[in-house]
């Protein structure tokens, strides 16, 4: 073991069953080079797919750094610490004298210093010297999109990694919103990280991601080989993402999470769509789950609207509060200018939440068709569009006694895209859902853009949208004006 690693050893367990399959189980090295548990998604997605893997009977041990994940029973934890430069309150630190250890710390300050985002190589340097100092103790090594030059070669043991779209679109999409000629150089030196995970990407032999959307991007973006690519989606976990008529429907109430204020996300477009509603339907107002931002363009958006009585922003709730704030909303929306897969998307639909989702990226996989699982609306979206009702967003009106829908008072009677899996599985990840509740009296009016995004998380512990500058890679870009932002 290196000496930067700590091994904090089984948190909450150890695993001890076999393998359901009868094959033999596998020691699973789990890397993440972020995992925060309350926003964004890298830390969600390593805990659900580290619990369901030692559910199978693997022996599953994950390796990240700060944020470190919370993870469930049976599933370990080593601790593989950066400089932690991001963190808060003092985002973009310079490190004290006796904080540096090595060179790769060294290397993590001056590329920050420089305007880029250290964390994707410096820590695929500190796994390499980990997994090689442990070599012989796992089957195979699954990288969390880390993507660094230091996972490519030899490891001790073959590897796998998940890429849950590639970062280039993220870049395109800051770009395309930058405003100045320096604001655009900036956002050019903090993605100087995807040259080197597209020429990583091209090398791996085997790459896992979530939609078909996202590996048609990951072969024209990143150039890997369609061959190389096998799509294993998310699924929701319906023992927590269930329909409860005993929860009450808020009049009005619009429900969306957002991890950050950056265009990828397409907050503001809701923002605008919220205004332009509530000229129609006074009662209409927002709740978005996550850190409000002071400033940015969702902030100036809520001013210039006048909409300060009508967004509210939420954090530090339980998995039990997240659920029936969406139960109890008449509409979870999904504003994305893309997506590489939408997880809220199921989640909603497995509450029987009508939905409102754009059509960018992977979305559509999981929300389904328009007009039969959701209300479909283009990327961006902020006024009507043809083909739709005016100025009504959709409105369930469920007759007494009835269990609500699948998604947007439609219920699918067959599995297919939009249908929320069982549970989230770490094979294929789409089980059979449940059964779709009595029929009812809905209507469904159709309306403007919608919000975000979201990823569950079980067990007990708070909710909390603390910015996490890494999660999944999008990262406060550096900025002379605003301070530094959620990714």
């Amino acid at each position: 073991m290196t000496a930067e690693a700590i091994e904090t050893g089984p948190r909450t367990g150890d695993s001890s069953s076999s393998a359901g399959s009868g094959d033999r189980p596998l020691r699973i090295a789990l890397l993440t080079y972020k995992g925060n548990p309350f926003c964004g998604g890298q830390g969600v997605y390593v805990r659900h797919l580290g619990r369901e893997l030692a559910r199978l009977g693997h022996s599953v041990e994950v390796i990240g750094a700060q944020p470190y994940p919370v993870l469930d029973e049976g599933v370990p934890l080593t601790e593989l610490p950066s400089l932690d430069l991001y963190r808060q309150p003092d985002p973009f630190r310079t490190p004290k004298r006796g904080e540096y250890r090595d060179w790769i710390d060294l290397a993590e300050v001056a590329t920050m210093w420089t305007g880029g985002f250290p964390e994707p190589l410096t820590f695929s340097l500190r796994a390499r010297r980990h997994l090689l100092a442990r070599r012989g103790e796992f089957d195979v090594v699954h990288d969390n999109q880390t993507l660094g030059y230091g996972l490519l070669g030899d490891l001790g043991a073959p590897l796998v990694t998940t890429i849950h779209h590639p970062i280039t679109v993220d870049r395109r999409l800051d770009l395309a919103a930058a405003t100045s000629r320096r604001r655009r150089a900036s956002v050019r030196r903090w993605y100087a990280f995807t040259r080197m995970q597209k020429r990583v990407a091209r090398k791996l032999d085997t790459v896992l991601t979530v939609s078909g959307s996202s590996r048609d991007e990951i072969v024209e973006d990143l150039g890997v080989r369609a061959d190389r690519i096998s799509v294993v989606h998310i699924g929701a976990d319906t023992e927590l993402w269930s329909p409860d008529p005993s929860v009450a429907e808020v009049p009005g109430r619009i429900v969306t999470t957002s991890s950050a204020d950056v265009p990828l996300k397409g907050l503001v477009h809701l923002v605008d769509a919220l205004a332009k509603l509530r000229t129609e339907n006074p009662d209409a107002h927002l709740v978005v789950v996550g850190k409000r931002a002071e400033d940015g363009p969702v902030a100036r958006a809520i001013e210039r609207h006048g909409l300060a009585g009508a967004v509210e922003f939420v954090k530090g709730i339980s998995d039990a509060e997240l659920v029936d704030l969406v139960r109890s909303a008449q509409v979870s929306c999904v504003p994305s200018l893309y997506e590489g897969f939408s997880l809220p998307a199921a989640e909603a639909m497995a509450t029987g939440t009508p939905l409102v989702a754009t059509t960018g990226g992977a979305i559509p996989e999981v929300s389904g068709r328009d007009g039969e699982t959701c209300l479909a609306v283009p990327p961006g979206t902020r006024t009507r569009w043809p083909g739709r009702s005016p100025g009504c967003w959709p409105i369930r009106s469920c007759a007494p006694g009835s269990a609500r829908r699948g998604a947007s008072g439609c219920s699918p009677t067959s599995p297919g895209p939009g249908r929320p899996p069982e549970r989230p599985s770490c094979t294929v990840g789409r089980s059979p859902p449940a059964e779709p509740g009595p029929a009812g009296d809905c209507a469904v009016l159709a309306g403007d853009g919608g919000p975000g995004r979201r990823n569950p998380r079980r067990g007990p512990g708070p909710r909390d949208a603390a910015p996490d500058p890494g999660m999944r890679l999008r990262t406060p870009i550096p900025d002379p004006d605003p301070g530094p932002r959620d990714p």
